[in-house]
């Protein structure tokens, strides 16, 4: 089956911002992308629901709901993300970025990041805005400079070996073959798998694989797929083995989570799991 297509969208600012601190809100279908730019401002990205990916030029970063990307100024990136998302982008001006971090990276959105992007987007602010709007946003930038930095939570990697394995269990989550397995498809060998995955991705085998299952089913539970049907998708061979390496990573159910959608940070290891690249 041919790949999907691709739906080209253009960032909506080339030369300058309309404002030293700008928000924006869209609702992305499956498959769009924001070809290579760069731009001189900031930029955090968060989806509301999907998942949002942003490639650079030796970094892969991904992040479910409880995290954004940052990106800092005249970083070159791609935008994209494969199912259907809504996202929002805090814009920034270099000279508002300082206490911001210099590298890009995920970081872990709060109780009261969540609700001030929430408010945005319900509410944007036009221009010309007020002194309130003004603050409101100054107070997000705030709260983002002081949020935790999270790595990477599903991070990915050019390494000439690992990157071909990490693509295969990508575009296919329910792929169950073991490492050795994948080892001796790719013409590798365990050992190097292993040291490849903790050196490039300071995770193991096994909870990158379920965390690579825990971004898959998001978006299906989002949309209204059985838990049932989700599990089989992704190769557990029962319901109730997928609803517990949910729960262990999450600190809810897949239903729970499907419930609150992204708006209650993980309680689980995936808030305390070891950042990525």
């Amino acid at each position: 089956m041919p790949p999907p297509t691709q739906r080209l969208h253009l960032p909506p600012f080339a030369y300058a911002l309309p404002a030293p601190i700008y928000f924006r809100s869209a609702v992305m279908p499956a498959q769009a992308i924001y070809p290579k730019h760069r731009h001189a401002w900031g930029e955090f990205v968060y989806a509301y629901s999907g998942v949002m990916e942003v490639k650079l030029a030796d970094h892969h970063y991904l992040a479910p709901p409880q995290y954004g990307i940052w990106l800092p100024p005249d970083v070159e990136h791609v935008g994209l993300n494969r199912c259907e998302a809504c996202h929002c982008s805090l814009y920034v001006a270099k000279e508002l970025t300082t206490a911001l971090p210099a590298t890009t990276c995920a970081l872990t959105v709060s109780p009261l990041v969540r609700a001030l992007l929430d408010e945005l987007r319900q509410n944007p602010p036009a221009l010309p805005r007020t002194p309130a709007q003004e603050r409101l946003l100054q107070v997000l930038v705030d709260q983002l400079a002081q949020a935790p930095v999270a790595g990477s939570y599903l991070p990915t990697s050019d390494d000439p070996v690992l990157a071909p394995v990490l693509r295969a269990l990508m575009a296919q989550p329910g792929d169950n073959r073991s490492l050795p397995e994948l080892a001796s498809a790719f013409f590798t060998t365990e050992r190097t798998l292993l040291r490849r995955f903790q050196r490039e991705l300071g995770l193991s085998f096994a909870e990158w694989r379920q965390r690579l299952r825990v971004v898959s089913a998001m978006p299906l539970l989002q949309a209204g797929y059985t838990v049932e049907s989700i599990a089989l998708d992704l190769g557990y061979g029962s319901a109730s083995a997928f609803i517990g390496m949910f729960r262990w990573l999450m600190g809810m159910t897949p239903d729970e989570y499907r419930k609150v959608g992204p708006h209650t940070p993980a309680r689980g290891r995936a808030a305390a799991g070891k950042p990525g690249v």
